[in-house]
């Protein structure tokens, strides 16, 4: 990692995460090499033991982390990976890895040199933040819980309001001048001073109410409704068993395909499952959840499920709506503030594109601050700058995802989304019996390369010629 040992390599003295799970710990991780404080603020009770935080319900079911975001995460954390390959989670090709039914057929098993890794969220937010505040310059600050924010006259933001006893009010509050930073002591709610406030607190942000209390409009938000559920649980892997897969994956489809399914194997020789559907629950009793694996076309899932002996808890989610809140829309936009990660967009996690997304915005904000840096430039329209390239960022795996969601109920949809779906649909008819075809789908699925790689004349003719079978 690189440190800067004097205040001049630093630009500016300090800043404040709202939010100590993965987002924001990657986010500080990213900070330190430009501040000489980091204050990690997270609502829960954690230490560097804790992993998925009660409060996040998604934390429980099966996560991917795509090819582009490993990457992200190594270069921030070197050898991370092979920290988490040591506690049994595996790295492979995700071409040779996974045996992913397609609603066309089978996909081909064969190299593609996009390599993954498989892991629970519990774990990989673990081994993060021990690493990230065992760093000098992290203040953690848990159980203490964001109200505000603190603005000067001119309206920038200045830091922020939190209580550790529940005070204050969820609001936006002038402040003077003055640098520092409270003590938490007394009836009022504590203040703590800084130069950046990045919200990193995921989709109950209550950014954007600070924000009115503060007189600055945001733009109603973009909702795209899923209308998923996942059931999720871990249990052990068969013992002297070694199967030719990682992964044992069935996609939803819309809207011909209600019912999917995914089965990771993670640390501690254990499988992780999570079934999904479509305006269908998958049950959170034994009988149940397994009579819904056994109706999946990939027989995988329902394989190992009837091989358990013993399961951890069935977990249930369905709050998984598609929401972006449009802050690179607002023309007032406060100095001194970012967000980024779920606090800015959330997508339907079948697509396993929140954890890579937030790395790599992490990592733009990283490559921003260099470069302000090299340049002698502090922070002065920087927060406006940064939350137009976050836009710029998701717009891509936002398309990806809605476009698809958009598809359970096709009448009426706009006809870009149902362009893409029809492409798409024919794109996958190729790729069953095309190895090349599918080694590019697999490398734009991992983010590792633009979508225009499937629209390059070699592919877009096959796919044209499929609509004429």
């Amino acid at each position: 990692m690189n440190t800067q040992s004097d205040r001049g390599g630093a630009v500016a003295e300090r800043a404040v995460v709202i939010g100590g799970s993965y987002t924001g710990l990657v986010t500080a991780r990213v900070l330190t090499e430009f501040f000489e404080e980091v204050v990690l603020v997270e609502r829960d009770g954690i230490d560097e033991d804790t992993g998925t935080h009660p409060s996040a319900p998604q934390g429980y079911h099966a996560h991917a982390m795509l090819a582009k975001g490993g990457e992200v995460l190594e270069r921030l954390f070197p050898g991370l990976r092979e920290e988490l390959r040591e506690a049994g989670a595996p790295v492979f090709d995700y071409g040779l890895g996974i045996d992913f039914l397609l609603p066309t057929g089978t996909a081909p098993r064969g190299r593609t040199g996009v390599m993954v890794q498989t892991f629970t969220r519990d774990e990989l937010e673990r081994r993060i933040r021990r690493r990230v505040t065992a760093l000098p310059r992290v203040t953690l600050r848990h159980s203490t819980r964001c109200t505000g924010l603190l603005r000067d006259a001119a309206g920038r933001v200045r830091g922020v309001l939190c209580s550790t006893e529940g005070g204050g009010k969820d609001a936006g509050q002038d402040v003077g001048q003055g640098e520092g930073q409270g003590n938490g002591q007394g009836d009022g709610p504590d203040e703590i001073r800084a130069d950046l406030v990045v919200d990193a607190s995921g989709r109950t942000s209550k950014l954007e109410e600070w924000l009115a209390a503060a007189g600055v409009t945001v733009p109603a938000k973009r909702v795209v409704q899923a209308k998923i559920t996942y059931t999720s649980m871990n249990f052990p892997r068969a013992k002297g068993e070694s199967p030719d897969y990682q992964i044992a994956y069935q996609m939803l489809s819309a809207p011909d395909v209600p019912r999917a399914g995914v089965l990771l194997a993670v640390e501690r020789e254990r499988w992780t499952c999570s079934l999904f559907g479509f305006q269908d629950e998958p049950p959170t009793d034994d009988g149940g959840y397994l009579e819904f694996a056994r109706s999946l076309g990939n027989p995988r899932l329902a394989e190992q499920l009837e091989r358990r002996t013993e399961q951890e808890p069935t977990y249930r989610y369905t709050n998984i709506d598609n929401r972006w809140r449009q802050y690179h829309a607002v023309r007032n936009w406060p100095e001194g503030l970012i967000a980024l990660g779920d606090a800015v967009c959330v997508f339907n996690p079948v697509y396993g594109q929140g954890l890579t997304v937030a790395a790599m915005e992490a990592d733009l904000l990283g490559r921003m601050l260099a470069r302000r840096r090299a340049t002698g430039r502090r922070l002065a329209g920087f927060a406006a700058d940064f939350q137009k390239r976050v836009a710029r960022l998701v717009l891509g795996p936002w398309t990806l995802s809605t476009n698809s969601d958009l598809m359970w109920a096709p009448d009426g949809q706009p006809l870009a989304a149902r362009i893409a779906h029809w492409y798409n649909a024919r794109l996958f008819r190729v790729a069953v019996r095309d190895a090349a075809v599918w080694a590019r789908f697999v490398r734009v699925v991992n983010m590792t390369a633009s979508p225009a790689l499937l629209f390059h004349p070699s592919v877009a003719l096959k796919v044209l010629s499929a609509t004429r079978r």
